[in-house]
This record gives structure tokens, sequence and C-alpha cells, in this order.
């Protein structure tokens, strides 16, 4: 099964120079971590990232594989458009694979992509920014989104998956043409 995914797809082309961010300043009520802690909790997201993004750009891998990374909870968070049936709130490992499931059974594989344009790195956070497409099987049209995805790990599992893309390009692709007007 070829994963078409518009969140980070095949054809996932992530910059090999993405940087790891520092705050200036802790929380209020809380103090910072040392900096040799925040290196190694960045480089542990790091792997953790690395290894999700090869997963969706492996046309081999399934949708168990993919979820796989992520904990068994997981705070998956879209807005619901009900135009497009894998775009939904998820919130367990098992939805995750149905998301892959359903992303692939309504999307043409091999026309669909990201292309990362950016991947932020700090401590357990992680934000990529960039670039989706694909083609909606059930009508053959093509959509293509900016996006922005939060992803945070623990313990070396995604815990959270928060997706920030343009919904209604993409169900504009699912709906299907109506009659011409005045006909």
């Amino acid at each position: 099964m070829t994963n078409t995914a518009p969140h980070t797809a095949p054809n996932a082309t992530p910059n090999p120079t993405p940087g790891t961010i520092e705050n200036s300043a802790p929380a209020e009520g809380t103090t910072a971590p040392a900096p040799e802690e925040s290196a190694a909790a960045g480089a542990r997201t790091r792997a953790v990232i690395e290894e999700y993004l090869r997963r969706v750009a492996d046309p081999a891998a399934g949708p168990e594989e993919i979820a796989a990374v992520y904990a068994e909870q997981v705070d998956w968070q879209i807005a619901p458009n009900p135009a497009v049936p894998w775009i939904r709130p998820r919130a367990t490992r098992a939805d995750v694979v149905g998301h892959w499931v359903e992303l692939a059974a309504h999307t043409v594989a091999d026309e669909g992509g990201a292309q990362i344009d950016a991947l932020v790195i700090e401590g357990a956070e992680a934000v990529l920014t960039g670039h989706l497409h694909g083609t909606v099987r059930a009508t053959g049209k093509q959509f293509r989104s900016p996006f922005a995805l939060r992803l945070t790990v623990q313990d070396g599992e995604i815990v959270r998956h928060h997706i920030y893309e343009d919904s209604l390009a993409i169900a504009a692709a699912c709906t299907p043409d109506g009659p011409a007007a005045g006909a």
C-alpha cells in the first residue's frame, strides 16, 4: 500500500538542516532545563520525528507501522469536516491506524505527498511546516494546502498531533460537482 498522506506523505522532503530553538526565558513558576537536558530531549524528539517521517514516506509501510510511533492515547486535533472522511480528531493509536486506512481509501496512490519546508524542535515539541497535495479518488479532483503540524513526543512516542491545514480546499476536492447553475 502506498501512503498518500496529506500531512507528511510519500514524497515528503524534510529540510536537512532544520534548527532547534531555545526559549529566552522559562515560563513563570518554572525553571529552565539545563542546556544539556534540553539538547538531549531535542535529540530524542528529532529521532522520533525522523522515524515517523521515514515511515510515512515509505510506500511499503502500512497504517499499523506508521501508528506504532504514537502512544496508545493521543491528542490528535484537526478541525473536523464532514465532507472529508479522514479529517477529524483522533484519540487512540487504533484511531491513528484508521486515519491512514481512510486516507488511502479516499485518495489516489502516488498522486499525493508533502514538502516539508521547516522542522523546528524544542525539547519534546516539534513543528513542521510545508505544503501538501493529493487527489481525491471519488471525484478525481486535486487539492493543495499549506500546513503546520505540531507534534509532542513523550517516552519515545508521539502523544500530540495538531494539524492546521486548508480543510476547505480539501473538502472542495471531496465534493462532487453539482448540476450546472440554471440546469
